[in-house]
């Protein structure tokens, strides 16, 4: 099983810093080229730019927690959510839609 892992082309978990402007505040925002992937596809399918979905999602969550302490945590676990519910909505699951996600503390 690790194979799947181990194998993996160096270019997916290679960092890339990029800079954008989230209402004209320049922003540097370092995550693995996978990740940069993940989101091209996001907004490729909303209709936007990475940057204009980039600014979509800071806007709100800010609006939704007041704060936002680490962007690239963030995303990251945006791709996550967005790559569960693409794998469940090609399974046919029931739940592909919902919003509540369960989560467990740890520590």
């Amino acid at each position: 099983m690790c194979e799947l892992y181990v194998r993996a082309d160096p270019i997916f978990y290679e960092s890339r810093t990029r800079s954008l402007r989230i209402h004209g505040v320049v922003t540097t925002i370092r995550l693995e080229n996978m990740f940069w992937d993940i989101l091209t596809e996001i907004a490729a399918a909303d209709g936007m730019t990475v940057n204009q979905l980039i600014t979509k999602l800071s806007d709100e969550i800010l609006e939704l927690r007041g704060e936002l302490p680490n962007m690239a945590s963030f995303l990251r676990v945006s791709c996550l959510r967005y790559l569960d519910r693409e794998r469940r909505v090609q399974s046919g699951s029931s739940s592909a839609t919902g919003q509540t996600v369960a989560l467990r503390r740890v520590g």
